[in-house]
């Protein structure tokens, strides 16, 4: 039973406020903060309570008692039980809105901005059918393939997934008509991604191999294949470039992270000399190639944990970094900020993670220039993010 009469399992009405980082809807009741998964801002819902944490109830919808303006059906059959969109509910305008939303709580609550800046989140030219990239999971013992279920490890069969570009979904149908058979035992998940020239899958399999793909942005060329990371929406991608590298230009710059690189490229069109940073094996061969048939020399790429390598760095007039959803470590910005760089650019998959570095960026000497949201996830919670830092004289 919790405070306030209130027990797990028990159902109440709630209206749901505002849309929280993480996606959840926010309601109060009893003196409780409830957190409601799969709502829209402006419901009026009746809930079950699932679990409790300390003053917080977390709670699925029962009932759409009065729907939100911006409630919409979700087109999925698969919504509310596969893990992968959460967002569906939402007009596509909401969903950006709530982003914004979403950019800012991060910044006022986190990194503790006493001005936060108003945040645009740039809509996705596709709201469908726009993913190059997908993990599917693989249950032996049900003969399921797709994606986790929502808050467990139970793979949801699909049969159709609405976000996948239709190679990928073509790659999927596929995978899925494969015998039994001929999928390895010990294979627990696939990784897919989508080019210009094909789909690459990790681990091989029957017919199905890990080709290398090629994908072109903007004026750049970028080879790479299922075991190197690759930005999941093309459609947005240049764009997020031109705005990440603004206008910097000048004698050195670090790329850490930096993947098959996405940015390095274009860095080396800008600045005399470029050093890109990947732990990953595989991206830092393509990261190489891609430099080298683009014909720029003036990169030196190295495979390292940026964490382990950023201490022995020395200079650097302009640095960008995109970590993973999990942000960059201690080290690094403690390590970005001992070079004293005038400009950095932060791109980021997770606005907490983004608020917690740009703090400690912050209070390093460093202000926000700029900073935008780029709707690489549409039909998620998810939303990309860039910041534009510059060093205070």
């Amino acid at each position: 039973m919790c405070e306030d009469g209130i027990a797990v399992d028990q159902c109440f009405e709630v209206e749901i406020e505002r849309i929280l980082p993480g996606g959840v809807g926010l309601a109060h009741a009893a003196g409780k903060t409830v957190f409601v998964s799969l709502a829209a801002p402006g419901d009026m819902v009746r809930v079950r309570v699932e679990r409790e944490q300390g003053n917080v109830l977390f709670a699925s919808v029962v009932e759409v008692v009065t729907p939100s303006p911006v409630r919409i059906e979700p087109p999925c059959p698969y919504f509310g039980r596969c893990g992968g969109c959460d967002f569906q509910q939402l007009t596509y305008e909401a969903q950006l809105a709530a982003k914004a939303q979403i950019i800012s709580d991060c910044l006022q609550r986190i990194a503790r901005l006493d001005h936060v800046p108003e945040i645009t989140v740039q809509p996705s030219p596709k709201n469908w059918r726009y993913r190059v990239r997908a993990t599917w999971q693989i249950d032996r013992e049900k003969q399921a393939i797709g994606y986790y279920e929502r808050g467990s490890r139970r793979v949801c069969d699909v049969a159709d997934c609405a976000v996948l570009m239709p190679e990928l979904q073509e790659t999927l149908e596929r995978v899925r008509a494969t015998d039994w058979t001929d999928l390895p035992a010990e294979l627990k998940h696939l990784d897919a991604v989508a080019g210009e020239n094909g789909v690459s899958l990790s681990p091989e399999f029957a017919e199905f191999r890990t080709n290398e793909l090629s994908l072109r942005v903007g004026n750049e060329v970028y080879r790479y294949n299922a075991e190197s990371f690759f930005q999941i929406n093309p459609a947005l991608v240049s764009e997020m470039v031109e705005f990440a590298l603004d206008d910097v230009r000048g004698k050195t710059a670090l790329d850490l992270y930096c993947g098959v690189g996405l940015f390095t490229l274009p860095l080396a069109r800008r600045f005399e000399r470029v050093m890109g940073v990947e732990g990953n094996p595989s991206a830092v061969r393509f990261a190489k190639r891609n430099l080298e048939q683009a014909g720029l020399g003036n990169v030196r790429v190295v495979k390292a944990g940026v964490a382990e390598w950023i201490p022995s760095s020395r200079d650097a007039d302009f640095v960008l970094l995109d970590p993973p959803r999990a942000g960059a470590e201690s080290v690094v910005i403690k390590g970005i900020l001992n070079l004293h760089p005038e400009r950095i650019s932060y791109v980021s998959c997770d606005p907490a993670t983004l608020a917690r570095d740009l703090k400690k960026l912050i209070a390093g000497g460093y202000e926000i220039d700029a900073i935008r949201g780029f709707d690489l996830f549409p039909q998620t919670h998810h939303v990309e993010t860039v910041a534009l830092l510059r060093r205070l004289s």
